[in-house]
């Protein structure tokens, strides 16, 4: 099936990304003793965090027109292979050594830049009529999360 994928499920989307980044950064922050390093990690669950309520709430400021489904589809099955694309492509579940702030930052890094990456791609496949535009913030705010971690990458080389 060919799926013409609208705004409202690429925040779908992005919202389950986000929980997912969130749920990283408080599993990689149990494994941490360093307590400034486990300060970082919760600190970006909890950016995740509000980035998923922004999604949300953008999602929720959506025009009727914008979230139209786009195909037949009454086993919701869209929605099940939506979910399922976000849950194995960014923030897939990898085995990292979490005791390394290191190894973290640069999981963490990687898979900022696979959530830009498939923004991107899903961005060409929804038309413009359809709210292509407001999938710019999203891009936006990964970019600034890989910002941060590449400043905190650095700043652990010479701690760490």
């Amino acid at each position: 099936m060919v799926y013409d994928f609208n705004a409202d499920e690429i925040f779908e989307m992005a919202e389950q990304i986000e929980k997912n980044g969130a749920s990283f950064y408080r599993k990689s922050a149990e494994a941490i003793a360093n307590p400034g390093a486990k300060k970082l990690l919760l600190d970006l669950a909890a950016m995740e965090d509000e980035h998923e309520k922004t999604f949300a709430d953008l999602r929720a400021s959506m025009s009727e027109k914008e979230k139209v489904a786009t195909v037949f589809d009454p086993e919701g099955e869209a929605v099940l292979y939506l979910r399922a694309l976000a849950d194995t492509r960014v923030f897939f579940e990898k085995k990292i050594d979490t005791s390394s702030m290191k190894e973290i930052l640069k999981e963490a890094i990687l898979a900022e830049k696979d959530s830009i990456v498939f923004y991107l791609g899903m961005k060409e496949i929804v038309p413009e009529n359809l709210g292509k535009t407001k999938i710019d913030p999203i891009i936006k705010e990964e970019m600034a999360h890989i910002k941060l971690l590449s400043k905190e990458l650095v700043a652990s080389k010479s701690v760490l």
